[in-house]
């Protein structure tokens, strides 16, 4: 409680002063046009403030720290996943400025980004397993449930590909105002209650480092997103860019990962996986159509449903009702694993 309280008043706060600033230096959010493919509906969104995200995380940064006065000890897990949730952001933040500099939505990373945060997030993986005494096995709810384990490499490949796929998951799913905000605290709502639930059962999720600091960051991140959201919900005055974007990728992978809830990441990312998947389809069918055909009017699929006659916020309300039913689903599924571990 006290990390999301400070994290939100951080995060409220800390993203107005951004707005400020960056109308002050008169750096806006670069849209692309026609000429580049990109949602023309938009161009009336032109420089809005962006880099947005660098407020969710000094606001989940700060709350967490803070909230380690009540006795909570530091881990070394969480200090591992948060070097990677910076670097990811740092990653993001280099695209944007980039971004804004060029007057362009489409810095220097556009191509290399994917290699470069693929490459760190198979580091990043196999630092997890060197470092701490994280289960290396593939997992639905807890460590060991599905009955195997897999070697150190396979669980770093598989780690590595969760923290990649879920950061540009959630970075193609930031394309409205407040959707990806707004599914995001959902999905770490999920993870607080699940680190603490771990935490208080430690007989049944004995393999899961101290889950009580997970559970703390999820706290964080969620009330950081409360506070952005504030600002960024339609009509945003300001976007949170690649540095939150992936920041909270990250974040939400990371914490799938130290909680033992690996295949249950899908369904609490169940819009981001949705968002992603329309994209790689539109890829698919277009290539193998001899670049004729689309499957959706535009990808990502939110960008489908505006172009159909949804307005905007129509879009992201329907869209957050279809992450609420898929992170209620993954804690359902949770909770009857939980009992049936007890009964």
């Amino acid at each position: 409680m006290i990390a999301g309280a400070v994290a939100t008043l951080i995060s409220l706060f800390g993203t107005r002063y951004l707005i400020i600033f960056f109308r002050r230096s008169g750096q806006g959010q670069p849209i692309l046009g026609k000429e580049d493919h990109g949602p023309e509906h938009h161009m009336a969104k032109q420089g809005t403030p962006t880099m947005g995200g660098l407020a969710i995380v000094v606001a989940a940064f700060v709350g967490w720290i803070v909230a380690h006065v009540r006795d909570i000890a530091f881990s070394d897990q969480a200090m591992i996943v948060w070097v990677g949730i910076l670097l990811m952001a740092f990653m993001g933040f280099l695209d944007d400025y980039i971004k804004v500099r060029k007057r362009h939505n489409r810095g220097i990373f556009w191509k290399q980004k994917n290699y470069i945060t693929m490459l760190m997030s198979f580091g990043l993986a196999w630092w997890l397993v060197a470092a701490t005494g994280i289960a290396e096995s593939i997992s639905l709810v807890r460590a060991g449930d599905l009955g195997f384990e897999v070697p150190t490499a396979v669980w770093v490949i598989w780690a590595g590909a969760i923290i990649w796929a879920t950061t540009n998951a959630v970075n193609v799913t930031d394309g409205l105002d407040g959707l990806a905000g707004g599914s995001a605290l959902m999905g770490f709502g999920a993870f607080m209650i699940i680190g603490y639930w771990e935490f208080r059962n430690p007989d049944i999720y004995d393999a899961v480092v101290n889950p009580l600091d997970m559970g703390v960051m999820a706290a964080a991140f969620a009330g950081a997103c409360l506070g952005f959201l504030w600002w960024n919900a339609a009509p945003a005055r300001i976007f949170m860019g690649d540095v939150g974007a992936l920041a909270i990728g990250a974040a939400l992978a990371f914490m799938a990962l130290t909680l033992n809830t690996h295949l249950l990441l899908p369904l609490i990312c169940g819009i981001n996986v949705m968002e992603a998947g329309s994209v790689a389809v539109q890829m698919g069918v277009f290539k193998a159509s001899g670049r004729r055909k689309r499957l959706f009017r535009m990808s990502p699929i939110h960008h489908h449903f505006e172009l159909g006659g949804w307005p905007e916020t129509t879009v992201i309300i329907r869209f957050w009702l279809i992450s609420s039913i898929c992170v209620a689903s993954a804690l359902a599924i949770y909770i009857a694993d939980y009992t049936a571990q007890v009964g």
